[in-house]
Formats: structure tokens, C-alpha cells, sequence
């Protein structure tokens, strides 16, 4: 059974989850059309929340005018072209953002808190992006949902994480190009140069995961 405590945290990840929704959900949808796509837009397609990534307006000397688009789902990342007439209409997709800090995870929930309210935010671990594995307790993220709905969280760019177990650095020895796992505090493997020890703090780009430098 569920303390009352964890039953509590759960009560305000319902209620924070509910203030999560954009603003403008409960307004009358707008729409755009396929002329009007521009890189960047997000609208609804099929049930999904899509990215134009590249678009072109297509004029044949036969036949209708079109866009021919490719496009991005933001949630499960899947890349697809396609063409649509320029009148196509589609309602406008908000995808919001919001600044909450890591606090803990505990039996398989991540919790986060609205840093305005106080109110925790319990989310499991299908809700987390890849790159979550390097962030660290009491760290700033940005929770991301579409209609309420939370499907990714995202790191900060770069963090700061100490190495906790690789094999001894070689003295001397500054080579970038010859590399080596290292285990990081959070518990995320990367590769590092050879020259890195145990208690290392390292800064990583959290998009690629990659070594960037030694703090």
C-alpha cells in the first residue's frame, strides 16, 4: 500500500498535470494551412503532433500546385515526407515547455517540482528523454507536453557531471583523439580521453552525449 505521503505526491502530479495544459487549449482552435507552413511549425496531422522540418511549393506545369513537405513527429522523433495541397487546413499544435526541478526518483517514479508552487510531479520512466541520464538531483529541466500530456523532459545543454569509475589516466598523456569509457555520477557511460581520472568533473552536450572538456 501507498503511504499517505506518496499517495499525496501523486495527488499534486494530478494537479500540476492539469495546469501543464497550454493555456490556449480551451480556446477555438486555429488553424493553418499547408500554404502557410513555415520550418518550425507544429500542427496536428493524423492524430499526431508533426514539425515541418523542410517544406517547397511545388507549381507543375500540369496539374494542381502543392507542398511538398517533410516533416517531424515530436514525440516519437519519426522523420516523413509527404505533399499536401497549398488549402490543406490543420489546427495549430502548442507544444509548451515548462522550467521544473529534478528532485528524486523512488520505486520507479521521477519526481519533479513547480519551483512557483511547490506542488511535486511524479513521472515514469517511458515519460523521459534519452539524454535524462544526465541529469543529477536538484538539477533545472524543462518538462514538455502537448494538451496536458507530458512525453519528454530535457536536460539543460550542458551539465557538469563528475566521473566516478574509469581506468587511470595517463600522465602526461593529452590526446583527445584516443578515448575510453568512464562511468559519470548519474550513471551514464561515455567515452572520454585517456588522460581523464576518477573525480574528474567533465562538461558534456547533453544533445550527443559527448565529452566536451575538463572543468
Amino acid at each position: 500500500m501507498l503511504c499517505e505521503s506518496a499517495v499525496k505526491q501523486r495527488i499534486y502530479g494530478i494537479k500540476l498535470f492539469q495546469k501543464i495544459q497550454h493555456p490556449l487549449r480551451n480556446k477555438r482552435c486555429q488553424m493553418i494551412t499547408a500554404g502557410d507552413f513555415r520550418n518550425g511549425v507544429t500542427f496536428e496531422y493524423e492524430g499526431n503532433v508533426m514539425q515541418v522540418v523542410e517544406f517547397q511549393h511545388v507549381k507543375p506545369g500540369k496539374g494542381a500546385a502543392f507542398v511538398r513537405t517533410k516533416m517531424k513527429n515530436v514525440i516519437t522523433g519519426a522523420v516523413i515526407e509527404t505533399s499536401f495541397n497549398p488549402t490543406a487546413k490543420f489546427e495549430n499544435a502548442y507544444v509548451e515547455r515548462k522550467e521544473m526541478q529534478y528532485l528524486y526518483q523512488d520505486d520507479g517514479l521521477y519526481y519533479f517540482m513547480d519551483m512557483e508552487t511547490y506542488e511535486q510531479m511524479p513521472l515514469n520512466e517511458s515519460q523521459l528523454s534519452d539524454n535524462f541520464k544526465f541529469v543529477k538531483e536538484n538539477e533545472m529541466v524543462k518538462i514538455v507536453s502537448y494538451k496536458g500530456n507530458v512525453f519528454s523532459v530535457e536536460p539543460p545543454t550542458f551539465v557538469e557531471l563528475a566521473v566516478t569509475a574509469t581506468e587511470p589516466g595517463i600522465k602526461g598523456d593529452t590526446a583527445t583523439n584516443v578515448t575510453k569509457p568512464a562511468t559519470l555520477e548519474t550513471g551514464a557511460v561515455i567515452k572520454v580521453p585517456i588522460f581523464i581520472n576518477e573525480g574528474d568533473v567533465l562538461k558534456i552536450d547533453t544533445r550527443t552525449g559527448e565529452y566536451l572538456s575538463r572543468c
